[in-house]
């Protein structure tokens, strides 16, 4: 469990705005990954307290002490999301390979995405009026989002870009990890057990028997 642990740790750092492009992120490759190598009761809650702290230092450093922005109770709507995260990892293995589990990650990532902007559409938290209740509102808020701000398509391209990312050195890691664990074990077994062939103090070795004259 270290080596994950500490990747979930740096990585959920990386998150700290300002650090990355916007929509780029760690949380989706992170949260993939920790459902397909955290085992038991400790991949549920772990990565979810861990994005809960870091959402809390981030929100009260950067956007309360700067900008005295309240949290807004939104931010709730994403811990749903990255449970279903954690659940998609369920559905792999860390033994399968690196590029289906990339995919796996590329999947979380986009779905992130479009859950998260198709809720922008319905839910409507801020009043956006850009956002009609139709197929070419929705379509608005997957492709060019909110006026004056950085078009949604961009997100999506940063995000599957960090989902790709992150999800592919996470798994990469742990990868190299098993193959040089695997290379020692290989190596112990085929190392021959030495043979203790000296003589105990004190005692004499047979002598042949000598044949007849």
């Amino acid at each position: 469990m270290a080596l994950p642990v500490l990747l979930l740790a740096v990585f959920i750092a990386t998150r700290w705005p300002g650090l990355m492009p916007p929509g780029f992120s760690a949380a989706y490759g992170v949260l993939f990954c920790a459902g397909v190598y955290f085992r038991g009761r400790v991949s549920w809650w772990l990565p979810l307290v861990a994005m809960a702290l870091a959402d809390g230092l981030i929100h009260y450093f950067v956007y309360w002490k700067q900008y005295h922005i309240p949290l807004h109770w939104s931010l709730l709507l994403n811990y749903p999301i990255y449970l279903g995260l954690l659940v998609l990892g369920k559905c792999f293995r860390g033994r399968d390979s690196w590029f289906r589990l990339v995919g796996g990650g590329l999947v979380g990532a986009f779905a992130f995405y479009l859950i998260t902007n198709t809720a922008s559409w319905l839910i409507n938290p801020f009043g956006n009026p850009e956002y009609t209740r139709t197929l070419q509102g929705w379509w608005l808020a997957l492709t060019q989002g909110t006026a004056g701000h950085p078009p949604t398509w961009e997100f999506l391209r940063n995000t599957l870009l960090s989902g790709g990312l992150f999800t592919g050195l996470f798994v990469g890691a742990m990868k190299a990890v098993d193959l040089v664990e695997s290379a020692a074990e290989k190596e112990a077994a085929n190392t021959p057990a030495s043979e203790d062939v000296e003589s105990k103090p004190g005692e004499s070795h047979p002598k042949p028997e000598e044949s007849p004259a």
